[in-house]
């Protein structure tokens, strides 16, 4: 039998699953590393210590698994998208990674935004004008520190470093290499007037490859230290949302893939390129000249919960409750008040936001909050309001792609079945789980057998998903959310400018 692994390179942890032909999973590690937030609005990360979580996770999972390494056919990924880190000459880290959330550049930003360059870019490259995107990073740090800029030999993404250190190649596939602003995505080419704009050449970024190309001659010290055999490939693979939607089984043009762990994340599959005139989704290639993602990226989903859960219900434990999950009893909570949360809502930016408003400076706040409202209801509305958001992207997709039949959902908040049922209610339409949640590994493991010639096409995700539970919505809630979506995008729009003078002022006085 062949086997294969997935990897998923997440921004705070990675995941290797270890599986058969037939997705069957064998075994399992992950690892956890940290987010550094030194300086405001700085989101960096340990590059070496992600590739050996890489390293190490990899041999955990061959070691249980038990098989012939030579039955191991193919390793690939799934990775986060807009990191960014600067390299010398031999490979050497002159930097940490810049990750997605890294929003030190949001002043350039801003004044970029105004400009008609920020709609040129985003119609040759698909990538909103945002702190997240590498090509904001790269000006602002030309600005900012221009010895670093100098001192460079090449400017790299996580799996691209990790690519280097396994084989002394610089590579980067187009799923990935269109979410830094520098891939002009309908040449499928690094973007002239995007370099121009950064000041740096062609020679400084990797070789761009399809996500199902693959390499093989992993160097020897990491083949003894895994335990993989030097003869195993290794496909591209492509990022976390491309892998998500594949390994939820979300590949046909019409399906949303909605998923919502720390973060979140609404995305369609589509057959030809299509940009947003107003720059509020994105759009990127899966398979080149075969299938893009559209769709948005969001800041605020699980960790907004875990805010709830640290300071607003911080003494659970003091309540009596060690043996019950405090997610679970947040839930129960929560699902004790009617839809609506009695005409509270929560706008949940407490990370700034990406799509579809594209406002780092972007605050929460709660909206008709008045003294009947209990926690209770806090806790519904922080729920809500994370679903609105999503919706709100949902919105725009619409307006772009002018069709969104389904849902397939997933993520950790997919296993709770009240806020799946409230995803139903709020888009009026039912929300699919499939029993598979490690979705962007399942997404990589499909792109090793098509990579090596196992399987043809992203079909085959088909039979390897499992069971899906359904959740059907209720029509007695329509009414409410209707209106609250209404008011919700209303709240939003008129914030904008005072989002800006809060989190100014949250910076003059952080201490």
């Amino acid at each position: 039998m062949n086997y294969y692994i997935g990897i998923d390179i997440g921004t705070t942890s990675t995941k290797v699953v270890f599986y058969n032909q037939s997705a069957k999973i064998i075994s399992t590690a992950t690892r956890l590393y940290p987010l550094y937030h030194d300086l405001p609005d700085e989101a960096e990360e340990d590059p070496d210590q992600i590739f050996e979580s890489v390293i190490n996770c990899l041999a955990e999972v061959i070691k249980k698994a038990q098989v012939n390494v030579k039955d191991i056919k193919a390793v690939s990924f799934s990775v986060q998208q807009h990191s960014l880190m600067a390299v010398d000459k031999n490979g050497k880290p002159l930097t940490r990674l810049f990750t997605w959330a890294d929003n030190r550049s949001e002043k350039f930003v801003g004044n970029f935004q105004k400009t008609a360059a920020a709609k040129e870019l985003f119609q040759r490259t698909g990538v909103p004008t945002h702190p997240m995107a590498p090509i904001f990073k790269l000006m602002w740090l030309k600005e900012s520190d221009p010895d670093l800029y100098n001192r460079t030999s090449y400017w790299i993404g996580i799996k691209e470093y990790i690519f280097y250190k396994l084989f002394g190649k610089w590579v980067e596939d187009y799923s990935v290499a269109s979410s830094t602003g520098l891939l002009n995505e309908k040449a499928l080419d690094w973007d002239e007037a995007a370099l121009k704009m950064t000041g740096i050449s062609r020679k400084q970024l990797p070789k761009l490859m399809s996500s199902t190309d693959k390499i093989i001659g992993i160097r020897e010290e990491y083949a003894l230290k895994t335990g993989l055999s030097r003869k195993t490939a290794f496909v591209l693979g492509a990022s976390d949302g491309s892998m998500a939607n594949v390994g939820v089984g979300a590949i046909d043009e019409g399906t949303l893939a909605i998923t919502i762990g720390t973060s979140a994340a609404i995305r369609s599959i589509v057959n030809e390129p299509l940009f947003d005139s107003k720059a509020r989704v994105y759009c990127y290639p899966l398979l080149p000249k075969e299938k893009w993602i559209i769709g948005g990226p969001i800041n605020n989903g699980g960790i907004v919960f875990r805010w709830v859960r640290d300071q607003l219900f911080d003494n659970i434990t003091e309540k009596g409750l060690k043996n019950q999950d405090p997610y679970d009893y947040l839930t129960n909570l929560a699902s004790k008040v009617p839809a609506g949360s009695h005409g509270l809502i929560f706008l949940p930016y407490l990370e700034g936001e990406r799509a579809p408003i594209w406002d780092a400076n972007a605050r929460g706040t709660f909206f008709g909050l008045n003294e009947s409202h209990t926690r209770a209801d806090m806790v519904r509305a922080v729920l809500e309001g994370i679903v609105y958001n999503i919706y709100a992207v949902m919105i725009t997709m619409r307006e772009v792609t002018g069709n969104t039949k389904n849902i397939m959902a997933t993520g950790g908040f997919a296993r709770s079945e009240l806020w799946c049922q409230m995803m139903a209610d709020i888009f009026e339409t039912k929300v699919s789980v499939p029993a598979s949640f490690e979705s962007g590994c399942l997404g990589a493991m499909v792109m090793a057998q098509i990579g090596v010639g196992e399987a043809q096409d992203l079909s085959i995700v088909k039979k390897f998903i499992g069971s899906v539970k359904t959740f059907n919505p209720n029509p007695n809630n329509f009414r409410r959310y209707r209106e609250l979506m209404e008011i919700f995008i209303s709240i939003t729009r008129n914030l904008s400018k005072d989002f800006t003078r809060i989190s100014d002022f949250q910076r003059e006085f952080q201490n």
